[in-house]
């Protein structure tokens, strides 16, 4: 169990959360959510003590053991994939080190014997003679070769280097398990297989995530940062936001109700005040209209961003036509790919890390050459386009607005650039913002105002929700559920894939399988076929 006791925490004269007294107790999936800069990852810094906070305490029961992800992708370069892992689990590191320096001695004193006798139990206990399978088995997991456990984290990028380090959190598995956003860089595969692994864990699991699949799947319960406060919600993210809402209206239907009845009391005493024949009736009026207390209902740190993609320009039934591509690196991605592509389809392009997704999405809107084949686009595609890496176009030493501005059309003044901005949630001087200083939050929501401003009749996207938080999430995928025409895009969201797509392109084992219908329908028909080809056997 982990609990909190007023925790208060100010930067100057800003306040993130004020008083918080929760307690997340043993075999419970918590959510930690909340609007970005809410101060979700503080809370949660402030609860492993890696930040203090400017008052109140944190209480771990006795004995219990602290797992947390942390962001910090190089603080062990210079050890192997497989060393790190170990690490996790500090007393079998600690013990498992000392072992290899005793037996790497050549002669041993009396003493060093004794002590190796006293590590052996010690290392059993600890489970040493297991943890090399225990690594393995998490590493595989998330998607790791075995012929790279040996090599330094170096050989890794940022988004394997963030993989390795959920498997060594896990590795010690801890009696609390502190996560800051455990799927960013993950595969719909490892995203499953997390959840497995999660939905298990017996121990306290406390878990921020913008993956609303995720989250339902995961969570026992939902810890809602807002308004400064921590609020607990029994359920899911689903039962979460019934929850909120429901309570929300209650207390807008009562407020209502006691609006009226002041209206009706005030009017009273108003008329009858003076009358002394009505006057015991005035003086009880009184007193009941001092015990009214509206309910407070505080604005919401939330906010949602307006998005709504329009397209000027009609789109013809051909919209992409692809004939015998094949695309080849060090290794085959995939080859003697033929398509279709047409005004209605909405296809998602699904595979594991390094598969060749980008690619695919590249070739089939022209920005990369394939090595075989051709790609045909209709004549009247106006490509939109969302890149993987938004720094990609977001560059130069220019200011939010004056790079929005870049891509105006003849004759749009600065008032018609602010209203796309605003409904993307730059407002004020918000607009005047470097690029460079822009969080990703607010660059993904920069790109997305100059596609609403473009409007381009195909929206292309890839991995458009890595940095941004539930509210905006939502506003994109219901703005996508209206268009009408062609999407192309890349994600490991299943909520976002499971609402938008019709299509799905699966790269995997050097080659694209191309499934017409939704992602719920492929993954019956792939676990249909496993059985099937199981029975074979």
């Amino acid at each position: 169990m982990i609990a909190t006791s007023k925790v208060t925490m100010r930067f100057g004269a800003d306040i993130l959360f004020e008083d918080v007294s929760i307690k997340f107790t043993e075999a419970n999936r918590y959510g930690l959510i909340g609007a970005n800069g809410s101060g979700k990852s503080t809370f949660m810094k402030i609860m492993t003590g890696e930040l203090e906070a400017t008052t109140g305490d944190v209480v771990i029961d006795k004995d219990c053991t602290l797992g947390y992800l942390k962001q910090d992708h190089n603080a062990f370069n210079d050890y192997s994939i497989l060393d790190t892992v170990y690490m996790g689990n500090k007393k079998l590191w600690n013990l498992h080190n000392e072992r290899e320096e005793l037996y790497s001695k050549v002669e041993l004193t009396d003493a060093e014997n004794d002590r190796c006798d006293e590590i052996e139990y010690e290392y059993e206990l600890a489970g040493g003679y297991t943890m090399e399978a225990e690594a393995f088995k998490l590493l595989t997991g998330l998607g790791f070769e075995e012929s790279i456990f040996e090599d330094k984290m170096t050989v890794l990028q940022g988004g394997f280097k963030l993989r390795v380090l959920l498997a060594q959190v896990l590795f010690g598995q801890p009696d609390i398990l502190l996560m800051d956003e455990p799927t960013n860089h993950l595969d719909m595969e490892s995203i499953e297989w997390l959840i497995n692994l999660l939905q298990r864990y017996e121990g306290t699991v406390v878990v921020i995530s913008h993956d609303r699949f995720f989250l339902n799947r995961v969570c026992t319960d939902i810890a809602d940062l807002d308004y400064s406060e921590i609020k607990l919600y029994s359920g899911n993210y689903d039962d979460f936001t019934i929850s909120h809402l429901e309570a929300k209206e209650r207390m807008e239907k009562e407020n209502k109700k006691m609006d009226k009845r002041i209206g009706e009391l005030k009017n009273f005493i108003s008329r009858f005040s003076a009358n002394a024949s009505k006057a015991k009736q005035a003086t009880s009026r009184r007193k009941e209209l001092s015990k009214i207390e509206l309910n407070d209902i505080k604005p919401s740190s939330r906010v949602s961003p307006y998005i709504r993609f329009e397209n000027k320009e009609r789109l013809g039934e051909k919209v992409i036509e692809v004939d015998n591509v094949s695309k080849t690196y060090d290794k085959t991605l995939f080859k003697n790919f033929s398509c279709s592509i047409g005004s209605k389809d909405k296809v998602a392009i699904i595979g594991k890390n390094g598969i060749g997704k980008t690619t695919l999405m590249n070739i089939l809107i022209k920005e990369l050459e394939t090595d075989t084949g051709s790609v045909v686009h209709g004549e009247t595609v106006n490509l939109s386009v969302f890149p993987q890496n938004p720094d990609k176009i977001l560059s130069g030493d220019y200011t939010a607005i004056e790079w929005l501005g870049g891509f105006a059309t003849e004759g749009m003044n600065e008032t018609e650039l602010r209203s796309f901005m605003g409904k993307m949630l730059f407002s004020g001087d918000d607009v005047f913002k470097k690029i460079s200083v822009l969080s990703g939050g607010e660059k993904t929501r920069l790109i997305i105002a100059k596609m609403m401003m473009k409007s381009g009749n195909v929206i292309v996207l890839d991995e458009p929700t890595n940095h941004l938080d539930l509210e905006s999430i939502e506003a994109l995928n219901y703005a996508l559920s209206l268009v009408e025409n062609t999407i192309i895009f890349v994600s490991h969201d299943h909520r976002f894939i499971s609402t938008l797509a019709t299509r799905i392109f699966d790269v995997r084992d050097n080659k694209i399988i191309d499934y017409k219908g939704t992602i719920d329908e492929y993954e019956a028909k792939k676990r249909d076929d496993a059985k099937f080809n199981k029975k074979k056997k």
